[in-house]
């Protein structure tokens, strides 16, 4: 009878594909909710009470009259805990080595190929995004009551916190719309003139959101500046103000 012990399986079995099937997922939610972000961030640019109207929306202010900022921080908690896993998920696939760090500069350098190219910009700007982004995350978790034209103003320019988000605009929007090409071309299975045509999309996506994040960053720098007399004072609409 034989006794020997079969040597183990090389088939890795469905845990990487589940995990790269995750990675994917966490991947889209969050390179969605930042383009999304970033249009209500811009309400600003419609007048102070605009983006005060967005920012007690997201409080249930207009569903309870009152304003639970605890609602923003359970949300951002969702996000926060989302970003942590998409970072430790995009980590498998990042060179561990110094010699796997050789091989891919040679591979990139001799195939100038254009999407290679890409996954490394996404590397770089995600491996900021890593330093950059929990910062930001922070504040809005233990602060959501800090968020509105005022107070989001003055933590831009009083808080000294423009840099980083100038820095952070540029990671996340070259981050993000790479990444949803990349899930396209991957997920979609788009190839040649619709791949071209895609890469052309995401770019134009891309240019949008930095102008407008720029923009908006500009808008809230003069916000900022204008209030520095009064830092601290949070905004009141002009319907609460013209009230008798």
């Amino acid at each position: 009878m034989n006794t020997s012990i079969p040597a183990p399986s090389d088939h890795p079995g469905p845990w990487p594909a589940r995990l790269d099937l995750l990675q994917s997922l966490t991947g889209l939610f969050l390179g969605l909710f930042m383009w999304l972000h970033m249009l209500f961030v811009a309400s600003i640019l419609l007048g102070p009470d605009a983006m005060w109207t967005v920012a007690r929306f997201f409080e249930g202010y207009f569903l309870f009259g009152r304003p639970l900022p605890w609602l923003v921080s359970l949300f951002v908690a969702v996000v926060f805990a989302l970003f942590v896993l998409h970072a430790w998920l995009a980590l498998r696939r990042f060179p561990g080595q110094w010699r796997q760090h050789v091989a891919y500069w040679r591979h990139m350098r001799g195939m100038r190929h254009g999407d290679t190219t890409l996954w490394f910009v996404q590397v770089v700007t995600g491996f900021a995004m890593f330093f950059l982004a929990p910062v930001h995350l922070y504040l809005m978790l233990m602060h959501p009551e800090l968020i509105g034209p005022y107070e989001s103003a003055d933590r831009v320019w009083s808080g000294g916190l423009w840099p980083l988000y100038l820095v952070l605009l540029f990671m996340v929007e070259l981050h993000a719309g790479i990444g949803l090409y990349r899930l396209a071309v991957k997920w979609l299975g788009w190839s040649g003139a619709g791949r071209a045509r895609l890469k052309r999309l995401e770019w134009a996506f891309t240019t949008f959101f930095l102008i407008l994040g720029l923009v908006t960053l500009a808008a809230y720098v003069k916000l900022g500046i204008e209030h520095a007399p009064h830092a601290g004072e949070p905004y009141t609409p002009t319907w609460q103000r013209s009230a008798p």
